[in-house]
């Protein structure tokens, strides 16, 4: 239990100061000493004897007794109706309790909220085994910096407004975190397809061949240049289902890394400088940064180690 940041003993003290008095010191002399009451010394010198050293902590402030508590019969009935999805209004109603009644119990369930009710969806973890057989590919939306934000100085009063936005486009080869990312203007179907273009290249120097390429189902992945940057690099698409982000998490986590490592890491003046720090930010994440998900090694390293395997 957590002392009191204003007491006067913690359990160490108290012992202490019982100690003192079962040695022979007088209460009152002790107690002056220790900066607190005689009855205070007393108090602790008869739990001691009563319940020796567990005796020095503090107990809990919770009343023995609560005559006006809740039934647990009617906890488990709120909790029923709740499962069968009535509102927290319709229970009170057929209870006859208080609203907020209602509203404290379900809280204290963890019933307060629909979603609450829907079992949980297993995570489904996979690998792929071979570099560039699936590689994960998203966007996300960027503001142009105008001045330093509240994302930096936390002042909401002083948020920029009207700059405009710009897209950083992922890559992530879901084998290794490789990852290749760019800066654009726009996040349409033209200019999507053209980072895709470059990434895989950019793959292939490296003696990657990209098989499929897993998306979600924004507009731009599914334009005819998309489709037709594909179909020219004869690659599969495969797509997430609608709501289920994690189902391309790789690319969603790497732009988390990216948000907080590169984006936010520190005040950039102006989206030109942020925008210089981007491939020294990717190339830090790709050849030195540890990965957990590979045993604290670099995603390069991983490359390697597949590269050794296949030859």
């Amino acid at each position: 239990m957590n002392v009191h940041k204003n007491a006067k003993l913690t359990p160490a003290g108290r012992a202490l100061l019982v100690e003192r008095m079962v040695r022979g010191e007088r209460q009152g002399a002790v107690a002056r000493a220790f900066g607190v009451s005689r009855r205070t010394a007393g108090k602790w010198l008869q739990r001691w004897r009563a319940e020796g050293v567990p005796g020095m902590t503090d107990r809990s402030s919770r009343p023995r007794r609560c005559p006006r508590q809740l039934g647990r019969r009617v906890v488990r009935r709120i909790e029923q109706l709740r499962r069968r999805r009535w509102t927290s209004p319709a229970i009170a109603a057929r209870l006859g309790i208080p609203l907020a009644t209602v509203g404290v119990v379900l809280r204290r369930l963890g019933l307060n909220r629909l979603r609450a009710l829907e079992p949980r969806v297993p995570s489904i973890r996979y690998e792929k085994a071979r570099a560039g057989e699936l590689v994960h590919v998203d966007t996300k939306q960027l503001g142009v910096i105008r001045r330093i934000s509240h994302r930096i100085h936390g002042d909401y009063q002083r948020r920029g407004r009207g700059g405009g936005w710009e897209h950083i486009h992922v890559l992530v080869d879901d084998a290794t975190r490789l990852a290749y990312t760019e800066l654009l203007p726009a996040a349409d179907g033209v200019s999507a397809a053209g980072f895709l273009r470059r990434a895989v290249a950019w793959l292939g120097r490296l003696g990657v061949r990209v098989e499929r390429v897993m998306t979600d189902n924004a507009l731009a992945y599914r334009s005819r240049a998309y489709q037709a940057a594909l179909h020219r690099l004869g690659a599969g698409h495969v797509r997430t289902r609608p709501y289920r982000p994690r189902t391309n998490g790789k690319a969603e986590r790497f732009i988390q890394t990216c948000l907080r490592e590169w984006a936010y890491q520190r005040p950039y003046r102006t989206s030109a400088l942020r925008a210089t720090a981007l491939p020294t930010f990717t190339r830090r994440y790709n050849v030195e940064r540890p990965h957990w998900a590979l045993q604290r090694r670099p995603p390069l390293a991983r490359l390697l180690e597949l590269s050794e395997q296949r030859a």
